[in-house]
């Protein structure tokens, strides 16, 4: 049987190196799950996730010509469905929060918000920097 990218095949770990770990896979073939691909986290060693000897399911990321063929864990993996109960996290004190929400703002709403900004940043530095120069109707004692 042919890999083929996006198919979910298992495997045994036999090689774990500092950029990823080797899996053999059917047939007495061979992939490679980089370090970018072993978690959804920040993955510092490799040993910190998987054994040598270990059987993991991986995706098929891709099968190039000349044999070498990527793999994902992290990909394997089937992400929970999130609803509104679970949307809502708890910090250290207890308190519940909403997640930030994504707005998808036109570009003509950004430059409008940009242009209000900037104007009013340019009006308060003016009325800073008048005072201080001594115009508008102020007056120099002789």
């Amino acid at each position: 049987m042919a890999m083929e990218a996006g198919s979910i095949v298992e495997g045994k770990v036999t090689r774990i190196t500092n950029f990823g770990a080797f899996v053999e896979l059917e047939e007495g073939k061979v992939g490679l799950i980089h370090i970018s691909e072993v978690a959804d986290v920040y993955v510092n060693d490799v040993h910190d996730f998987l054994n040598e000897g270990d059987t993991v399911q991986v995706k098929v990321v891709s099968v190039e010509g000349n044999g070498k063929i990527a793999l994902s864990l992290k990909q394997a993996k089937a992400k929970p469905p999130e609803n509104d109960a679970q949307s809502f996290k708890q910090n250290r004190r207890g308190d519940f929060r909403k997640p930030p929400r994504q707005l998808s703002a036109s570009f003509e709403d950004k430059l409008s918000k940009f242009l209000k900004d900037s104007d009013e940043r340019l009006t308060d530095l003016k009325r800073k920097t008048d005072s201080k120069r001594g115009g508008r109707g102020s007056r120099r004692s002789d």
